[in-house]
């Protein structure tokens, strides 16, 4: 309903007969389910491929390697003739389906096309100990798909699989046993995070796909501070060091969401700034043993409340700014 209208009602203000009419029509216009339709589209992909993997794992005796293998290859290549067939074809700009069904049946020829490949290693090695190799493949795969459909799910799932390959590669071992305070994977996400970011960067100077620098700039945010973060943790000794450039990086990272009006990307910005700070004033304070303690609990209760109210009051902000 139009707000104003209804403010005016319910103040028992006059209203012409032509803005009762607008209300009337509103109050009859039936309401869109697509956005309904849409989400259990994607979870019955998810479940589709969470119940394909449950039925693998119950039936590997009886159904046989090659034949579950089979299976899945059809199914992929099932996806993908239908979508080839349907696809407007690559364009520099944005595209869309004719149907937003083959969006889906695309994710879906990805997700499938992931497990044939895993399932291909684990049955029967086809890379050998190459594990770095067994990633590599698949993301070249899925960048190249997510281009020429133009899917920013498929991009995603790309990304992931190129950040699971940077790991493997730069450290195996450690990577396998969970061991991410390595000093290797650590510049390894810091050189990853600012690769996805000049992504971001050259996405929008060359005008190829310029919506894709949405999911290069989270994951090339996400991944950059985390790995500065880590190192902050790491080096006891080179705090100070860390501190000052994971500073310097929230302050453009500052900018830019004031610049651009983002409101996600203050968010991001304020909880690791909070984080960073707090870690670097909490440690000081843990110096001073028992009066220490209670001044960081204290400080933790206020910074908190504080940063929420900073959030809202940007969130009143940036609001204003967009009903201008």
């Amino acid at each position: 309903m139009n707000i104003p209208l209804f403010k005016r009602l319910l103040q028992n203000q006059l209203i012409t007969e032509e803005e009762m009419t607008c209300i009337e029509k509103q109050q009859h216009k039936p309401a869109s389910v697509h956005w309904d339709l849409l989400t259990l589209l994607y979870l019955g992909i998810l479940l589709l491929c969470s119940g394909l993997g449950v039925v693998v794992y119950k039936n590997i005796d009886t159904i046989g390697h090659m034949a579950i293998i089979t299976f899945i290859a059809l199914a992929c290549a099932a996806c993908f003739i239908w979508c080839f067939k349907k696809a407007p074809g690559f364009s520099r700009s944005k595209v869309n389906f004719s149907h937003v069904l083959n969006d889906y049946l695309v994710l879906l020829g990805s997700l499938l096309l992931l497990v044939w490949v895993g399932y291909m290693q684990f049955a029967y090695e086809v890379f050998g100990s190459r594990w770095g190799l067994a990633t590599f493949v698949p993301m070249l795969s899925l960048f190249g798909i997510a281009y020429y459909f133009d899917h920013l799910g498929v991009l995603s799932l790309a990304v992931t699989n190129l950040a699971a390959w940077a790991g493997i590669t730069v450290a195996p071992l450690q990577f396998a046993s969970n061991d991410f305070s390595n000093e290797l994977l650590i510049y390894t996400g810091i050189a990853l995070g600012l690769g996805l970011l000049l992504a971001m960067y050259i996405t929008h100077k060359l005008k190829v796909k310029e919506h894709f620098s949405s999911v290069y700039q989270h994951f090339g945010i996400h991944i950059f501070l985390i790995s500065l973060m880590a190192g902050l943790f790491h080096y006891e000794h080179w705090i100070a060091l860390w501190f000052l450039i994971i500073l310097l990086a929230l302050s453009v990272c500052y900018w830019q969401a004031v610049q651009t009006k983002s409101y996600y990307l203050l968010v991001v910005t304020a909880l690791y700034g909070y984080v960073t700070v707090s870690y670097a004033i909490v440690y000081g304070l843990l110096t001073m043993r028992d009066e220490g303690i209670i001044l960081a609990m204290i400080y933790l209760i206020v910074s908190a409340i504080a940063l929420i109210l900073i959030l809202i009051h940007y969130n009143k902000k940036f609001k204003e700014h967009a009903s201008v």
